[in-house]
């Protein structure tokens, strides 16, 4: 239980360095994680696979509390009760943007940081599906979709929600429909999942939208960035204006979700990283 009342769910797995992922959504929960990738990831390090307040099967803040403050403040409680003195954080899509959030206020506390096609910026992530989702769609006047003086959630939120309709979404982020279908299913399994935090607004808090970008050359732990050349949810050229002091590029073919198409992949890149940074 947090400081603040919240429970929340840790499962601790496996034995090395400690690993706390940071999972994205927002909201998603850790378990999908653990199911697909988990066999690989423990036998390298002490995964600490955690759902943020307001997901899956933790409980929610009784006042909304999902600032960026308490959420590095959450893992920082974790860390202590579990009596960790570091640790690695692994983060997924929104986790870039609380990975960043946390390293900047208890940089002591991290030794490194894998990034798995995360955002750091994101309005620009954003802004760059607009023209793939144009596409998908075959919208051939994309004037509406571009008009900066709509806001840009207004008009994300019309593409997915068309692109949903159509049951094409999966092309955004996926190789194949089947992809989507066995990720939802993986949701699925947690019997009344804790959506509060995945249907917050998290645009009301002006941290999660600040560029993490220029943030980057701060950062001196060692950091591996895992992006998908075909990952339209944050971009396949997201990479590009990242500049940590120590960072590990690795491209990967593949869109969002590596654990489900390209997990030989993501296990070179996390033995590469760990090989050269003795992580």
């Amino acid at each position: 239980m947090t400081s603040d009342g919240v429970d929340l769910h840790v499962v601790v797995k496996g034995k090395g360095t400690p690993c706390l992922y940071i999972h994205g959504g927002p909201g998603c929960g850790s378990y999908w994680l653990e199911k697909f990738s988990g066999d690989t990831l423990e036998q390298r390090f002490q995964m600490i696979y955690l759902d943020q307040r307001g997901s899956g099967r933790s409980t929610s803040p009784r006042d909304g509390n999902y600032t960026m403050d308490r959420m590095a403040g959450d893992f920082e409680e974790v860390r202590k009760v579990l009596g960790i003195q570091q640790w690695i954080t692994l983060g997924h899509s929104f986790g870039g943007i609380l990975q960043m959030g946390y390293a900047k206020r208890y940089p002591h506390a991290i030794k490194g940081m894998i990034m798995l096609n995360c955002s750091l910026k994101l309005n620009e992530s954003l802004t760059a599906a607009i023209p793939k989702a144009c596409e998908i769609l075959e919208v051939t006047d994309t004037k509406h979709y571009t008009d900066e003086a709509i806001p840009l959630g207004d008009r994300i939120q019309d593409l997915y929600g068309k692109l949903r309709e159509k049951d094409l979404f999966w092309k955004m982020a996926y190789a194949s429909h089947r992809s989507m279908e066995i990720m939802d299913a993986s949701f699925d399994e947690i019997p009344d999942r804790n959506k509060d935090f995945e249907n917050f607004n998290i645009m009301t808090i002006k941290e999660y939208g600040e560029d993490y970008k220029k943030a980057a050359p701060d950062i001196r732990m060692p950091v591996l960035f895992f992006y998908g050349r075909t990952d339209w949810l944050v971009g396949p050229t997201h990479y590009k204006g990242i500049n940590f002091p120590e960072v590990m590029l690795w491209g990967s073919d593949v869109g969002h979700v590596a654990s489900l198409e390209n997990k030989g992949d993501l296990e070179n890149a996390i033995a590469s990283y760990q090989k050269k940074y003795g992580l």
